[in-house]
């Protein structure tokens, strides 16, 4: 494990942290990659937990996007501690999301880290092109980058609302009707992060939809 410091750290929304830190030599992942994090606390330097690069391989520093669990007893909660000149620890590169081609990306929450990398890295090759990305969120508080998001975006970002009603919105999940709606044709690729349940409902909706398993690109738990 390798020591950062945190160079900056705020809030993202109200249970989401903006995390900045050193960029250690040697360091190499491409975009929607993650990496084992722990808090370089006594008795937590052994507790990891994944979290997905939301910076680019070539900025100057490390950008993690972190959802914050107080109730949960572990590390998120003591990232939510931190300040700016403590260090946390990084472990290991891995991750199965990496961008292919234009397509649909399906996202849950924080389940939107990875593609905020590949969606700024193409933005810095100037290559979004006609890439679609439909978000589920509870509330409209709960977007991540919300304003990147629609800048970089416009009509392709599709956001749906599970506990809010609000002009503009979807509201309830995401619809095989929907990710239909989105899709040039099945070949489509589709680019998909987040939680166990909602992905697995998403999968079964692609089945059906047609689109072959070679064209999914999402992580490998």
């Amino acid at each position: 494990m390798k020591k950062v410091k945190i160079l900056s750290i705020v809030n993202a929304t109200h249970d989401v942290l903006k995390i900045k830190t050193e960029k250690p030599l040697g360091i190499s992942y491409f975009p929607g990659q993650a990496i084992d994090v722990s808090v370089d606390k006594p008795n937590f330097e052994e507790k990891t937990k994944p979290f997905t690069f939301t910076s680019i391989p070539s900025d100057d520093h490390l950008e993690f996007l972190i959802k914050v669990y107080p109730q949960h007893k572990g590390v998120t909660e003591q990232i939510e501690k931190l300040n700016q000149g403590d260090t946390l620890l990084i472990g290991d590169v891995f991750g199965a999301i990496k961008y292919k081609e234009e397509g649909v990306i399906i996202a849950g929450g924080a389940g939107i880290t990875p593609f905020i990398a590949i969606l700024k890295d193409l933005e810095k090759q100037n290559k979004i092109g006609n890439n679609k990305l439909i978000f589920a969120n509870k509330t409209s508080g709960d977007i991540i980058e919300k304003d990147f998001l629609n800048h970089l975006l416009g009509k392709n970002f599709i956001n749906v609302l599970s506990r809010e009603e609000k002009e503009g919105f979807e509201y309830g999940h995401i619809t095989k009707e929907l990710i239909k709606s989105q899709m040039e044709n099945p070949n489509t690729y589709v680019y998909l992060c987040g939680p166990k349940v909602m992905m697995n409902a998403i999968l079964v909706q692609l089945k059906e939809l047609g689109v072959e398993e070679s064209k999914i690109i999402k992580e490998r738990f």
